[in-house]
C-alpha cells in the first residue's frame, strides 16, 4: 500500500473510488465540479492510497491558516478493514501539520462506520447538529463535528 499527493492530475482515481465507496442513499458524494472547485484553492491536499496500483482510497483536505478539515475521506469496499483508511486520515493529518494547520476538523454523519475510527485516532466530537443529514430511506441522522489538535 502507497499513498501520494498527486494534486488535480489525480481526481480522476478519487472520482473512480468515490463512485465505488460512497452509499448513494445518502448523498455524501460529490461531482467532480466540486471536488475541482476544492482542489483549485490553495491550501487543498488530495492523497490517493494505492493498492496492487491501483486507487483504492483517497482524503481530500483543506487547510486554511491554521485549520484543516478533511472534506471527503473514502475507501473502497474491497480495500476496507486492511488500514487503508487509518493510514489516509494520519497521512492527511501530517500533511496538514507541515502546512502550519494546528487544528483538524471534520463532520460525519452519525451511524457512519468511520466515527469508530475517528475516535480511536484521538479526535474528540465537539459538536452534534441534529437531523441534519436526510436519506433516501426517509430517516434522518445527526452530524458530529470532530476535532483534533495537531500542535
Amino acid at each position: 500500500m502507497t499513498i501520494d499527493e498527486p494534486g488535480i492530475d489525480g481526481l480522476d482515481d478519487a472520482m473512480a473510488v468515490m463512485v465505488e465507496a460512497f452509499d448513494p442513499q445518502f448523498g455524501e458524494a460529490w461531482n467532480r465540479a466540486q471536488c475541482l472547485g476544492v482542489l483549485s484553492m490553495p491550501g487543498s491536499i488530495l492523497l490517493l492510497g494505492r493498492a496492487e496500483n491501483q486507487a483504492r482510497g483517497f482524503a481530500l483536505v483543506r487547510v486554511v491558516i491554521d485549520e484543516a478539515e478533511l472534506m471527503l475521506l473514502a475507501v473502497a469496499p474491497g480495500a476496507r478493514g486492511r488500514g487503508l483508511g487509518r493510514a489516509l486520515l494520519n497521512e492527511s493529518m501530517k500533511r496538514a501539520a507541515a502546512r502550519g494547520a494546528v487544528n483538524y476538523f471534520l463532520e460525519v454523519r452519525s451511524d457512519n462506520p468511520a466515527v469508530k475510527l475517528y475516535r480511536e485516532e484521538g479526535l474528540s466530537c465537539i459538536g452534534n447538529r441534529q437531523n441534519y443529514y436526510a436519506g433516501s430511506d426517509g430517516k434522518r441522522r445527526d452530524a458530529m463535528t470532530f476535532r483534533k489538535s495537531l500542535a
